[in-house]
């Protein structure tokens, strides 16, 4: 902004003021007292005129400043008035006053942005002061989930329900935790998770909560209908052979007590007939006593492992076996010194049953190959692959591979990757499969 003008006057008034001092000390050297009293009212004047020059320009200013303290940015300042640098103070001021009202408008937009899709979310979000209590902001799920109405501090959840606060505001969830609440006299089942943030000197709760009570039921239902659907197609396998030839069997004997003479028994034949219920009876229990080992694992005995020790345990046991069957197994890890703290008994029994899932797969394989890696990737995770350059996986089943008692092969249980998934969410990992029909297959155990 150009002030040029603005110096010249305040100058023209300095230099005015200074040959007027000079002036008035001559006129007192000469003793002249009209001359004196003119000069004196002449310096009063133009002193009092700088004043006011200077005094006008700050008064705009603490006028600006004023509404900036007070965040009035609506105010206008005329700039068709006054002198040329006022005008062009005014206008650099309207200028300041229409940038921060257009920062201040995309803020708001922002904000109602924000806000209606916080809204219209079905997860339950609360930030709050946690020294005062105060609700900083919070959505209608989360009053909706906690069955609460519209409250400005979380003091009156505490009031209300001390239980609800001890479990939801005053403990902490620093990983998503799942937690039964009671909201209208029943218990339901919610996700919860929590973090600390500050703002200036004030700390601040974060809360999100979800409502997973719905979602858990049905997926349980579907669960429940896959597996009552597997269960009964293998019982009912069982079943209606056995039910048949016990039938014959009964026919043959009542005929027999009823006309011996007409109807000998073969005792072979009954023999035979007995010794078949009995395999497909030994099959049901064998089919349930697998279906309890599903249910068995709960809960882990953890340990710090390396990997290398883990490798060297699965080589001595599997590598003679898969060696007399020409082929080749091996072990990589590469990323050395890798250690992980889980239970070794449970995640070697993972390991093993892949590399039996492998080496099925490979049959027939000429070149066949499987190939254990360790391997660690740049977020830190760690993961195990078990790879073969067997048959592969048909997409038609990829899907159901996890599903228990589901199996391709004509003697599995179909329940060894079941137990695999189960026992890697017991260490809250996971278990990938990559497959490609032909090729071959790489399953990824992430930690």
């Amino acid at each position: 902004m150009n002030y040029n003008g603005y110096f010249l006057r305040l100058s023209i008034r300095i230099v005015l003021i200074v040959l007027s001092i000079l002036a008035l000390i001559y006129a007192i050297y000469i003793e002249k007292p009209l001359y004196i009293a003119l000069l004196v009212i002449l310096l009063l004047y133009i002193s009092y005129n700088c004043y006011g020059f200077i005094k006008r320009r700050f008064t705009v200013m603490d006028d600006f400043f004023e509404a900036v303290k007070y965040r009035d940015f609506s105010r206008w300042f005329p700039e068709d008035r006054g002198p040329k640098d006022i005008r062009k103070l005014y206008a650099g001021f309207n200028e300041v006053n229409r940038t921060i009202k257009d920062i201040n408008t995309k803020n708001e937009a922002q904000y109602v942005y924000l806000q209606k899709i916080l809204e219209m979310v079905d997860i339950g979000i609360i930030a709050y002061n946690i020294e005062t209590g105060a609700v900083l902001w919070s959505n209608d799920s989360f009053r909706e989930t906690l069955d609460f109405p519209s409250f400005k501090n979380v003091r009156f959840v505490e009031k209300r329900k001390p239980e609800l606060y001890d479990v939801i505001f005053d403990s902490f969830h620093r990983e998503p935790d799942s937690i039964s609440i009671a909201v209208q006299n029943e218990k339901i089942k919610v996700l919860i998770s929590d973090t600390v943030f500050h703002v200036d000197d004030d700390a601040f709760k974060l809360i999100v909560l979800q409502n997973i009570d719905n979602t858990l039921n049905k997926n349980e239902s579907e669960a429940w209908k896959k597996l009552l659907s597997v269960m009964t197609h293998e019982i009912m396998n069982s079943i209606a052979p056995i039910s048949s030839l016990a039938d014959t069997l009964q026919t043959h004997l009542q005929l027999a007590l009823d006309k011996p003479k007409a109807h000998n028994i073969d005792l072979e034949d009954l023999n035979a007939g007995v010794k078949t219920i009995k395999n497909r009876s030994e099959g049901l229990l064998k089919f349930a006593k697998t279906y309890r080992s599903l249910s068995k694992i709960t809960h882990l005995n953890l340990e710090k492992k390396r990997i290398a020790d883990l490798f060297d345990s699965i080589k001595l046991l599997m590598k003679p076996s898969i060696s007399a069957k020409n082929i080749v197994i091996d072990f990589n890890i590469k990323t050395p010194k890798l250690e992980l703290d889980i239970d070794s008994h449970l995640i070697e029994q993972v390991l093993i049953n892949l590399i039996l899932n492998a080496v099925d797969a490979c049959k027939g394989n000429l070149d066949a190959e499987i190939k254990v890696i360790a391997e660690q990737t740049p977020n830190r995770n760690i993961i195990i692959k078990v790879y073969d350059n067997g048959s592969g996986i048909p997409p038609e089943i990829m899907e159901n591979i996890f599903v228990p008692f589901f199996t391709s092969k004509a003697t599995g249980s179909g329940i060894g990757l079941s137990l695999c998934k189960q026992i890697m969410l017991l260490h809250k990992g996971k278990i990938i499969v990559n497959s490609k029909e032909g090729e071959g297959t790489v399953f990824s155990l992430v930690f």
